[in-house]
Formats: C-alpha cells, sequence, structure tokens
C-alpha cells in the first residue's frame, strides 16, 4: 500500500452511488486508481454468506457493515461485475469481507 496515497472521494451534484467509492495516486505508476477492487487483497478475512432470494449487495452492506453504500466492497471481493444481477441467479455462497481486516496487496489483473 506504500504506492497509495492521497485518498480522495469524488463527489457529486446528484445522487450517485460512486460518492462512497474512494481513489488514490499511485505513485509508482503516476496514475490514479478508482475504488480498493484493484488492489483489495483475496487473502482478506471473510465470512461465507449463503445467498437467498431476495438478497441485494446493498442488503448484504447494511446486513454485514451497516451502510449500504459499502455494497462495492462486497463486488469487488467477489469479483461481481454487473452490481444490479440477482445474486440468486448466479452465487450460491458471497464471501463477506471483514471490513475491519481489510488489507490492500498489488493490483490484481
Amino acid at each position: 500500500m506504500d504506492t497509495l496515497k492521497d485518498k480522495k472521494y469524488n463527489s457529486f451534484d446528484y445522487t450517485c452511488r460512486y460518492t462512497d467509492v474512494p481513489y488514490y495516486y499511485n505513485i509508482k505508476d503516476k496514475k490514479y486508481i478508482y475504488g480498493i477492487g484493484s488492489n483489495l487483497n483475496k487473502q482478506t478475512a471473510y465470512i461465507a454468506h449463503k445467498v437467498k432470494e431476495t438478497d441485494t449487495l446493498d442488503y448484504l452492506a447494511l446486513k454485514y457493515y451497516n451502510n449500504p453504500t459499502f455494497w462495492w466492497i462486497i463486488a469487488y471481493f467477489n469479483d461481481i461485475q454487473d452490481a444490479f444481477i440477482k445474486l440468486s441467479d448466479k452465487y450460491s455462497v458471497l464471501n463477506i469481507p471483514s471490513i475491519s481486516s481489510i488489507q490492500f496487496g498489488a493490483e490484481r489483473e
């Protein structure tokens, strides 16, 4: 994580789901990295959640993090590209990373 600095958040004049997604400046590559998805370490401690018919990413974020805007952490950790898919159609179990244990590593491919 020593190559990432200046954590900031975008601010929008309208409601946007990306408001709470942080971005960092990567001093090694001299470019910005948006979100933590590309650096979220897959070795981070997690809870295996059995997906129910009614589960959505924001509901799971509310349940586990007490904040539905953290849905993107679960999405990135499980490599979910489409935040609006019906989870029960594609997944039987999702890994919910422990918010207090989130670790950053090298950028994932």
